[in-house]
């Protein structure tokens, strides 16, 4: 998730994950242990060809991947990165870049895939940086998200609302951005969406260019 540079309570979104590095691991183990690492393995372990990975983070993703994928990770803290390149130790078909992802530094068409797990939350402007991973991915290719985001339903939803200032304040990480909605947006065309916890704050998004 870490890949922003928008002020929030007087710092960046970078600055909040280079800060919290040392500890995201161990702050996010319960939700990893039950939920995340099942999810990841199942979105990540069929893909194939060039894989860019948005908001890399600490690497969590990384050992999912099969060895025939070519893969190029990108995030705005260093502090996370230097997380995810130990995990990488040994894996030739990784390569780790610091990079903003609302500005992409790759051709167009580069990408079989573009990946994004529990990112779009952190993002400064999530549209702009989904319109640029739409630029980077092959007319063939395919976006994967697996993201939480604005409920639908109207008591979840006002709960999400109501902490949102507290969270992006001490994160930058929103908890009621309409993600589905802003992958439209971007111009990608939606082949499946699907609920995966608390009811449909967690959910599997596929999409084209």
């Amino acid at each position: 998730m870490s890949i922003a540079e928008m002020p929030a309570g007087g710092k960046s979104v970078a600055d909040k994950y280079n800060r919290l590095s040392s500890v995201y691991d161990l702050m996010e183990w319960p939700m990893e242990f039950l939920f995340f690492s099942r999810w990841r393995k199942e979105v990540l372990s069929g893909l194939g060809g060039r894989v860019l990975e948005v908001g890399v983070g600490t690497g969590k993703n990384l050992k999912y991947y099969p060895p025939g994928c070519l893969i190029i990770g990108i995030d705005n803290s260093e502090g996370m990165l230097k997380k995810a390149r130990k995990k990488a130790e040994g894996m030739n078909n990784v390569t780790l870049l610091l990079m903003d992802a609302e500005h992409l530094e790759f051709p167009d068409n580069t990408f079989d895939y573009v990946v994004t797990t529990f990112v779009l939350c952190s993002i400064p402007d999530p549209v702009k940086a989904l319109k640029e991973m739409r630029r980077v991915l092959k007319p063939s290719g395919e976006m994967i998200n697996l993201e939480h985001m604005r409920s639908s339903n109207r008591f979840i939803s006002r709960f999400e609302d109501l902490i949102n200032p507290i969270i992006v304040s001490m994160t930058g990480i929103h908890v009621n951005r309409k993600t589905v909605e802003n992958v439209v947006k971007a111009g990608f065309a939606i082949k499946d969406v699907e609920n995966l916890l608390l009811k449909d704050v967690f959910r599997k998004i596929r999409s084209k260019p």
